[in-house]
């Protein structure tokens, strides 16, 4: 396969290990690279990235920097969040969430460039590598992936780094032999941290690791209150102004991250087959999932709600194994974005010391009527229309009782 690649696109951070993939393609395979790097909110200055990949030899027409941002939540986390998705109960999913985007653009800038091939820097043992290639192939099934860690004999970051001096590449000056104390992998939905000090699940992560957010108890005396408006499902303002999708977010890690909202640290399920412990901190997303949560409650039909809640284990799961552009993940956004047709209206929610707690809502569509729900004297609902309806739903109980003593 070598020989028939004569070009590829990089999926490229600028770091170390991209940095000696750049070099190890260009010596492996031969073949003229292309980098892409995204601006996915990771807080990161991304021109540097620009000046490597021109020292190593890459054309300026060939370097795509793009900013994502507003496409990453408007078209990837907003969707996902009408679902109230979690994974395993917990996980917001904020690295999985980030990989079709970026499969999306690679198998972009290949047909643009003439590609024939993409490359990533994810290892042989995690879920990203699946990510990645099982979005490039649904949306390109003849495009070639070229996965490095799954070809070379380097084995780990003292051999990246003697590797990369052997040849001059261009590395950090904070760089050292030293493994950092942890992996982490940010956007602007969240920050992840992962292996190294945090391998054994038994010990508390450092309060210095933590990059978002102050800890609960260093967080402000007095709560802050906060309005979140929706339309369709979707937010569209925080205390009555308006804003783009990557600002609302950005605004709710704000206010999320001063409130100590967001931490989580948990054992996760691979879907290569392994645990993984993860520490992650979603501000700005826990607070919007518990305001649509909200949101929903007022406006949406119960049974609608109910179906939903049932779906979503198996539409995060799409989500986490890296099914994004599956037709069975399509089919189900269809579903869920039919039900957010009347989630719209407005929810306030208190922010303090690691909560958020719902204190308020409405909506011109609400389906909560006081005039049914008062514990007062109404004239619109007949409480003895509760007999029959209690005495048919009991049928089938009555019936399984008086067989038993049959």
């Amino acid at each position: 396969m070598r020989n028939d690649i004569k070009r590829v696109v990089l999926a490229y951070s600028g770091g170390l290990d991209t940095s000696v993939i750049l070099r190890w393609l260009q010596e492996t395979y031969g073949c003229e690279v292309v980098t892409f790097t995204a601006d996915l909110g990771q807080g990161e200055e991304l021109e540097p990235a620009r000046r490597k990949a021109e020292m190593m030899g890459i054309k300026p027409e060939h370097i795509f920097i793009d900013d994502v941002r507003e496409e990453f939540v408007r078209d990837f986390v907003f969707p996902m969040f009408r679902a109230n998705t979690v994974y395993e109960g917990t996980y917001l999913l904020g690295t999985s969430i980030a990989r079709p985007l970026i499969a999306k653009r690679l198998i972009e800038i290949a047909a643009q460039t003439g590609a024939d091939a993409v490359s990533h820097g994810a290892t042989g043992k995690g879920n990203d590598q699946v990510r990645f290639e099982l979005g490039c192939y649904a949306l390109n099934p003849h495009i070639k992936i070229i996965a490095p860690w799954r070809e070379w004999s380097l084995k780990g970051r003292k051999q990246l780094l003697a590797w990369a001096r052997d040849r001059q590449i261009p590395i950090a000056t904070d760089v050292s032999a030293d493994e950092p104390p942890y992996s982490t992998d940010a956007n602007l939905l969240h920050i992840s941290y992962e292996g190294n000090a945090l391998e054994d699940p038994w010990v508390e992560p450092d309060e210095a690791m933590y990059t978002r957010s102050v800890a609960p108890e260093a967080a402000p005396d007095r709560p802050t209150y906060v309005e979140i408006d929706f339309e369709r499902g979707d937010p569209v303002a925080v205390d009555g102004v308006r804003l783009s999708p990557a600002s609302l977010l950005t605004r709710l890690n704000d206010l999320g991250g001063a409130n100590g909202i967001g931490r989580l640290d948990l054992v996760e399920n691979r879907y290569v087959g392994m645990k993984n412990r993860g520490v992650y901190e979603t501000p700005g997303g826990t607070v919007l999932l518990i305001a649509h949560r909200a949101m929903e409650s007022l406006t949406l039909d119960r049974n609608a709600g109910h179906l939903k809640d049932e779906l979503m284990p198996r539409y995060a799961e799409l989500i986490y194994n890296g099914y994004w552009f599956s037709p069975e993940r399509e089919a189900l956004q269809a579903l869920i974005d039919k039900t957010q047709d009347q989630v719209t209206g407005t929810v306030r929610l208190k922010l303090y010391k690691g909560t958020a707690g719902v204190v308020g809502r409405k909506s011109p569509v609400s389906l909560y009527n006081a005039d049914y729900v008062t514990f007062e004297e109404d004239d619109v609902y007949d409480q003895r229309d509760a007999q029959g309806f209690i005495k048919l739903n009991a049928l089938r109980l009555r019936l399984g009782a008086m067989a038993d003593k049959a």
